[in-house]
């Protein structure tokens, strides 16, 4: 497992991370776990694949959880409230976990914890799809201003490695990729970015003109688009 070369991410043309996923694991007919589903757009595109037989998806965000148990037209889908260090599901009861940018969400102390527990309701031979943004690109500079993520972004990269290094997982693919974000406006990029339900980023004035002068220096009169290095390990349980 290796840290990002910036440099070599930022040159890759930018995919979707939900078609590359669907390339990559085997859906079809899978119990599958989202840990971190936020507002279940992922949730939404795979339980419309018709692939997976069944999805549970987690969120510890209760004013989030509480919106998406409003969505009844995915049959296949069930939402729980609660985090991947406590996964409310029995022993071996899952093909597939999937974690879209949300193990840094983790508190620091519970990374190990909830890797194992990942690790416990996979059955034997599972898969596990974690991805996490590389600590780089434009909009984690405008990002870094309120909420600089480096520290656990690197706690939840060394866990990982901690779970491969000592088990219960096993590395099966490493890859590094662009995904692009794109907000047709400052006040889209508020809504999305900072007057979010699951962190209290309270701005100051001048903070918040900081954060809107550096977002403008992007903006054209086609919105602002940003490209993002990602990193997704894809992980086993071993048989």
């Amino acid at each position: 497992m290796k840290i990002a070369d910036t440099a070599q991410v930022r040159n890759a043309p930018p995919i979707n991370e939900v078609t590359l996923m669907l390339d990559t694991l085997p859906f079809d007919g899978a119990r599958v776990l989202e840990l971190g589903c936020g507002r279940a757009e992922k949730t939404r595109t795979l339980a419309e694949t018709g692939r997976p037989r069944e999805i549970l998806a987690l969120e510890v965000d209760a004013i989030q959880h509480a919106k998406n148990l409003q969505i009844a037209d995915l049959p296949n889908v069930r939402f729980a409230h609660g985090g991947a260090e406590a996964i409310p599901a029995a022993d071996a009861s899952f093909d597939i976990v999937i974690m879209f940018k949300s193990l840094h969400h983790v508190p620091v102390a519970r990374m190990d914890a909830a890797l194992t527990e990942i690790a416990r309701v996979l059955k034997p031979g599972g898969l596990v799809w974690i991805s996490e943004p590389v600590f780089a690109g434009e909009l984690n500079e405008i990002m870094r201003l309120f909420h600089d993520e480096r520290i656990v972004r690197e706690a939840a990269f060394a866990a990982i490695c901690r779970a491969v290094g000592n088990g219960p997982l096993a590395l099966r693919e490493e890859r590094f990729f662009n995904t692009r974000s794109q907000f047709d406006s400052f006040d889209q990029f508020d809504a999305r970015m900072i007057r979010v339900t699951h962190s209290n980023h309270a701005l100051s004035p001048s903070l918040y003109a900081e954060v809107r002068r550096k977002f403008e220096t992007h903006l054209t009169p086609q919105g602002a688009t940003f490209t993002n290095p990602q990193r997704v390990d894809v992980l086993q349980k071993p048989a």
